[in-house]
């Protein structure tokens, strides 16, 4: 089981690449950041976890964008995994965000990993003329396309929401296939999208009966005729106790993710120091 660090990251505080840096240094293997482009002021959108439009932290208003902000953390680390959690791929032409994703993984040698969300806030989606309604299928053809655009040689898709005629998109992914986990409520609908068209599940804070959860998500990997496992990347909301970390393990769970505090950079280098050390990593 593999620890990384999420770093919510905003205008303020530590940098992308210092938290990468002292990550890498401190025996984490992934390095995750969200995305939301902008949060709509007025809205009908709730919040997952506060129930209504108030949001719970000030950094919503504030993220940076996530390919620029792992750009500069490849720059200054060469092992760690970039990651998204979550990006949200539906605000992104899918064309050029192939492009940014693949010069990514080139630039990195093949480090990036992709989670994404299908977006609870809609009123954003709505922004990037995404209906709420048919964001799952949106987001499928978007993976489907920029497959597309990663692996062949003359790429061309025709979709509802994504169509192009037959193209060269240079550079290619250095990894033969770029993961891509979805940041998700683990319900059937998701699972059965996930063993369809990803490689795993990320988990919300408000997940419970993980166990349960992982397996009913091996289920449908496996009814799906997938082989193999499939990832999962669990967002820690809990210390990091031996019983809960032997638990996970049990369940199946490949990827533990930790969140940083929003403080200035000097403590959260420490505290990056101090959980590495917590998990005798």
């Amino acid at each position: 089981m593999r620890h990384g660090i999420v770093l919510f990251t905003s205008d303020r505080g530590i940098t992308p690449a210092e938290a990468a840096l002292a990550a890498e240094e401190h025996g984490f293997t992934s390095f995750y950041v969200p995305e939301h482009t902008h949060i709509p002021m007025r809205r009908q959108a709730a919040h997952p976890s506060t129930g209504d439009e108030t949001l719970p932290d000030d950094r919503y208003l504030r993220t940076l964008d996530p390919w620029v902000a792992l750009a500069t953390a490849a720059q200054v680390t060469s092992r760690i995994r970039l990651a998204t959690a979550v990006a949200l791929p539906v605000e992104s032409d899918p064309i050029t965000l192939a492009k940014t994703v693949a010069s990514l993984d080139h630039l990195s040698n093949g480090r990036v990993t992709i989670g994404a969300g299908f977006g609870w806030n809609t009123d954003e989606l709505a922004d990037h003329h995404v209906p709420a309604t048919r964001r799952r299928t949106v987001l499928r053809e978007y993976v489907e396309a920029m497959r597309e655009l990663w692996t062949q040689e003359e790429a061309a898709y025709d979709g509802e929401f994504v169509s192009f005629g037959p193209s060269w998109a240079y550079p290619k992914p250095v990894q033969r296939h770029i993961p891509l986990v979805v940041g998700a409520g683990g319900g059937p609908k998701t699972f059965a999208w996930i063993a369809r068209s990803a490689d795993g599940w990320m988990t919300t804070p408000a997940e419970r009966d993980i166990a349960g959860k992982c397996h009913r998500l091996r289920k449908a990997w496996a009814d799906a005729g997938r082989v193999g496992e499939p990832q999962v990347h669990l967002l820690a909301t809990v210390k990091p106790a031996p019983e809960h970390l032997a638990a996970w393990e049990d369940a199946g769970v490949t990827d533990v993710m930790w969140g940083l505090p929003d403080k200035p950079a000097g403590e959260v280098v420490a505290f990056i120091a101090r959980h590495g050390d917590r998990l005798d990593l």
